[in-house]
């Protein structure tokens, strides 16, 4: 097969003309800001979900960290994976608490509740149940032997039927790579009334909505209200309409990119050699996290390596030379400088990340493509593990 010239991206977001239609809109309103296309995005992830309440953010990252200080929750134990983005362990680090990182389940590697049993402290009091690819975490395993508030990160899991229930709070992500990709955002969805209310009285400063009052129809206040009241600590966390515009574009075509993403996890479970060790399957595929059995084992844990890669590592370079960009998700929490755990081993993520890759998996790609990637892997298996 011959090369591409145009590379093959691992991950990317897929837009249309009905997208940039929806932002035009807006930029002609003259409201850019948070309005009304805001509250519309909200009400619809919320029936989406299932929930009462859904509160657009700016990132999933800024949704967690606004959970944690409308909690109140300093200078407490947060328990998380190690199979994570570096954002799940450094959001306790922005309120004061320690990130408490466990080992995962060897196949989702999710979290499993035996770790958490193992790991809490008495001062554990938040869990953060990372779905990671999509698979759900645990949760009910993880009530019965955890009684703290738990986190939902549902940044993988747009969408899966049942995500974002289990947890006391959900938060979403609608970053550029994801299953619904906006650009940048996020969304916290819950069922709390009182929770829900501070939210969202601490998104803008603990200032109340420009829209609301500009919007007032009540007679008293017409016009914008310039006068306003703060009784509580804020942020600048809230999403604007130009995205939400998109958001809600986006939303219409979810059910057409999640088909196109479990079209790509079908044909790769079929067509890929049989060593390649396939994934848990996953609703919203996204990441296709294969894992390639380690032929030349020579690496550390910490993945520097004793002057040798991993057969992982070279599958990488080998698709790079043909134009196919991969990833791998992720490496372990860890073995990050800031996150070293001198008294803790992680056996089934440091056995398990050396094996890791993602292969392009995302709402753009055609048959043809799909056809490149298994074509160039099963390529690559022939030359190295069957000669």
């Amino acid at each position: 097969m011959d090369i591409r010239e145009k590379p093959l991206k691992v991950l990317g977001p897929f837009g249309d003309q009905a997208d940039i239609d929806s932002i035009g809109e807006v930029i002609k309103s003259g409201w850019w800001g948070k309005g009304p296309k805001v509250q519309e995005f909200e009400d619809e992830f919320a029936k989406l979900v299932g929930a009462k309440h859904a509160i657009a953010v700016t990132s999933n990252s800024h949704g967690q960290d606004l959970v944690m200080k409308a909690l109140g929750i300093r200078g407490v134990d947060v328990i998380n994976p190690t199979m994570s983005f570096i954002a799940t362990a450094q959001i306790p680090l922005w309120n004061d608490c320690t990130s408490n990182i466990i080992d995962v389940d060897p196949i989702n590697l999710n979290m499993t509740a035996n770790e958490v049993e193992k790991w809490k402290k008495p001062n554990s009091e938040v869990l953060i149940a990372v779905n990671l690819a999509g698979i759900p975490a645990p949760i009910d395993e993880i009530r019965k032997v955890f009684g703290g508030f738990i986190i939902e990160d549902c940044a993988h899991s747009c969408y899966t039927e049942g995500a974002g229930l289990k947890g006391d709070v959900a938060v979403w992500s609608f970053q550029a790579v994801k299953t619904l990709p906006i650009g940048d955002g996020g969304m916290i969805t819950l069922n709390d009334d009182k929770l829900a209310k501070t939210i969202r009285e601490m998104l803008w400063f603990g200032v109340s909505s420009t829209w609301s009052r500009a919007s007032d129809k009540s007679g008293t206040r017409p016009g914008y209200a310039w006068d306003y009241q703060v009784n509580k600590l804020g942020y600048k966390y809230y999403m604007i309409d130009i995205i939400a515009a998109l958001g809600l574009s986006q939303l219409k075509k979810l059910p057409t990119f999640l088909d196109t993403r479990r079209h790509i996890q079908k044909r790769y479970n079929e067509e890929l050699h049989s060593i390649i060790e396939r994934p848990a399957y996953s609703d919203t595929v996204q990441y296709y996290c294969a894992r390639l059995p380690v032929k030349f084992n020579n690496m550390s844990p910490d993945g520097s390596g004793y002057g040798s890669k991993t057969s992982r590592d070279d599958l990488i370079n080998y698709l790079a030379d043909k134009k196919i960009h991969t990833s791998v998700h992720f490496k372990p929490l860890h073995l990050y400088e800031l996150l070293k755990e001198d008294n803790k081993r992680f056996p089934v993520a440091e056995q398990e990340w050396i094996k890791l890759i993602s292969l392009p998996c995302h709402n753009g790609m055609t048959d043809d493509d799909i056809d490149y990637v298994i074509y160039w892997v099963n390529k690559f298996i022939e030359e190295e593990y069957e000669k």
